[in-house]
């Protein structure tokens, strides 16, 4: 009896992933739960189990194939015991270019997927294979000529990436001049020619890193993002730290840091200046009457987001330890996509790689960022003296359509003001 293997859904707002890696091949014996298959999306990496024990009949999804939630990646023989035979593994082959070839010019392009980006430019191959329900609303909805959006997809299909590249380029016949400014996937055809060079190497983006690319292009392109500035002395948040940090880690089982203070901070701050704690939907102000911090981590694949919900509600220890946990989880790309979901406000914490000034990008739809610094000492006036202070730079970039340069300063002189006094998070006053 034969069970598909189908996408699982994959979170809010998640409609599509590209096969990353089949763990297994046609044929292979597999045992109920087993990872089978890695599917990349525009946040983490999802492994997909064996819904059943048995051999890997088929993969009708190859490496590389953009695939939506519910399609079907292969099929499993239940029971049936593994082997290692060849023939089964022609199943992947019909996936890149099935028979329908209605137009004359569709006999040039082969059917395999041919890697190189030069190949596939040639925009009629878009609507010669079938558009994935994604793009096909993308295109309908903005009135497109799905002919003219040059296709980098597996034997040359048309993917939403694509869609939103060629709408962020702006004159459909313009695709060679490729402003360095417009980050986009990596570009189709156009293109010249690259000579090879021993001393470089050439490496696809993946489907993450292209998101990043085109989330952070769209930001700056739709957001009015102005940043303002205020400097932190942080002298109370480190004798506080300094004081009880071995009785809190040893307590707590994790590391007093100053990324809990600064989320509670927030919050407080967040409720006292509701537009910050705003989106942008379509004419209409959201203001959100809940508190979901997201914290930027790195990770091999790139930048990620988790979030603490209700982080208004949470203690210091309670932030200090998912915080850690995040950071693991995300460098083994472990991290849930409901994870990653539902952030209202971000903080970007650039002073552990040693950045003393930067101004964050919005994590959109949200319309604030604050972006932490650098520690350093430097001189400061206090009374009439000159003193040396460890200070922190801090940087606001907000949407100015939502948040207006008072409610802005405000916002982050409510910081200032408590992180400089920590007992007042404690007490919130």
């Amino acid at each position: 009896m034969g069970v598909e293997i189908k996408v699982p859904t994959l979170g809010e707002s998640v409609t599509q992933a590209t096969v990353s890696k089949w763990f297994k091949a046609a044929g292979d014996t597999v045992a109920v739960d087993e990872p089978l298959v890695e599917l990349e999306t525009d946040k983490v990496t999802v492994e997909v189990n064996a819904p059943t024990a048995g051999a890997l009949a088929s993969i009708a999804a190859p490496e590389g194939s953009d695939v939506e939630v519910g399609a079907v990646l292969g099929m499993i023989e239940a029971g049936a015991a593994g082997t290692a035979a060849p023939a089964k593994k022609e199943a992947p082959a019909p996936a890149p270019a099935p028979a329908p070839t209605p137009a004359p010019a569709a006999a040039k392009p082969s059917p395999a997927p041919a890697p190189a980006p030069a190949a596939a430019p040639a925009g009629v191959t878009a609507t010669t294979l079938p558009l994935p329900p994604a793009v096909r609303k993308l295109v309908a909805d903005n009135n497109l000529d799905a002919n003219r959006i040059p296709a980098t997809g597996p034997g040359g299909r048309l993917t939403k990436a694509d869609v939103v590249a060629y709408m962020q380029k702006g004159a459909p016949t313009q695709p060679a001049a490729a402003s360095p400014a417009a980050v986009a996937p990596a570009p189709a055809g156009p293109l010249p020619p690259r000579p090879d060079n021993p001393l470089e190497e050439r490496v696809k983006m993946s489907k993450l890193r292209r998101i990043i690319a085109q989330r952070l292009k769209e930001a700056q392109n739709t957001a009015a993002m102005l940043t303002t500035w205020n400097e932190v002395d942080m002298s109370e948040a480190m004798e506080l730290r300094n004081t009880f940090k071995d009785a809190f880690e040893k307590k707590h089982k994790a590391r007093l840091g100053f990324m809990s203070m600064f989320v509670r901070a927030a919050c407080i701050a967040l409720k006292e200046w509701p537009a910050v704690n705003s989106e942008i939907y379509g004419d209409e102000l959201i203001y959100k009457n809940y508190y979901n911090i997201g914290v930027a981590v790195g990770s091999p694949m790139g930048l990620v987001v988790p979030v603490l919900k209700n982080a208004d509600e949470m203690s210091f220890a309670d932030i200090e330890g998912r915080i850690a946990d995040y950071g693991r989880r995300a460098r083994d790309g472990k991290l849930g996509i409901d994870e990653m979901m539902g952030g209202t406000f971000t903080i970007s914490n650039g002073g552990v790689f040693g950045s003393l000034m930067s101004m964050p990008i919005l994590n959109a739809p949200q319309s604030g960022i604050l972006g932490m610094h650098k520690i350093e000492k430097r001189p400061r006036v206090v009374g009439d003296e000159i003193v040396i202070r460890p200070m922190m730079y801090l940087a606001l970039t907000y949407d100015h359509r939502t948040i207006d340069g008072r409610e802005a300063v405000s916002f982050l002189a409510r910081i200032k003001e408590l992180v400089e006094d920590p007992k007042r998070i404690l007490i919130d006053v």
